[in-house]
């Protein structure tokens, strides 16, 4: 039994450095949990300040005036997304170096730069698109754009990081062309994928990887 099993431990030592040493295995579910949550609290903060409701959730139509922008509208829609994204991504470095420091990976090596690398360039397409769209009037689709963006970052960066990562990816790209379809309910959708989806993700993948 002993002469079977070293050979067997040898080669899942192997793999094990292997995988290692292609991919990025650091990302904690914290991070997912913490991002979900932040995503509902500015998804609520939205709602509050624009007065809106579930059986009146089209956001959209308060981002123009006569034709042209709402500017106070605008500005705290970037500003409520930018509180966001810099809580999410703080949360996400923070418990993501813990799990590094205790797996003993560097935080900022070369498969988290590939990682990195890999996610930024479906997201910055996607930022200036969603732009785009807001300068060309079509708000409505802002919301749905930005999950499908996402979610083509998320699966591109897969390749660099956990498997589960993808399964993530493709339901937020899913919610995205679902929510293209039903323009007024874009919020609802982006609170669904951004918020419930993340914290659904992240406790599975504490439950999975971290206890």
């Amino acid at each position: 039994m002993r002469e079977v099993g070293t050979p067997l431990e040898t080669l899942h030592e192997i793999r094990d450095m292997m995988e290692k040493s292609s991919r990025f295995l650091s990302l904690s579910g914290l991070s997912g949990i913490f991002a979900g949550l932040f995503a509902l609290a500015g998804a609520a903060a939205a709602y509050w300040h624009l007065g809106l409701s579930l059986r009146d959730p089209a956001y959209h139509q308060y981002a123009y005036t006569e034709g042209r922008l709402n500017s106070d509208f605008i500005s705290f829609v970037l500003a409520d997304a930018l509180l966001v994204l810099v809580a999410a991504i703080t949360a996400g470095i923070y418990f993501t170096a813990r799990k590094a420091r205790k797996q003993g990976q560097s935080l900022w090596g070369f498969t988290a730069r590939r990682l990195v690398f890999s996610m930024t360039i479906p997201l910055v397409a996607g930022g200036v698109f969603c732009l785009a769209l807001i300068y060309h009037g079509v708000m409505g689709l802002a919301a749905p754009a930005t999950l499908i963006f996402y979610g083509l970052a998320l699966l591109n960066g897969s390749k660099y990081t956990l498997h589960d990562v993808r399964y993530l990816g493709i339901t937020q790209i899913i919610l995205g062309v679902i929510a293209s379809f039903f323009v007024g309910y874009g919020l609802l959708f982006w609170a669904l994928g951004f918020g419930v989806m993340h914290i659904v993700y992240g406790t599975l993948m504490y439950y999975k990887y971290e206890r």
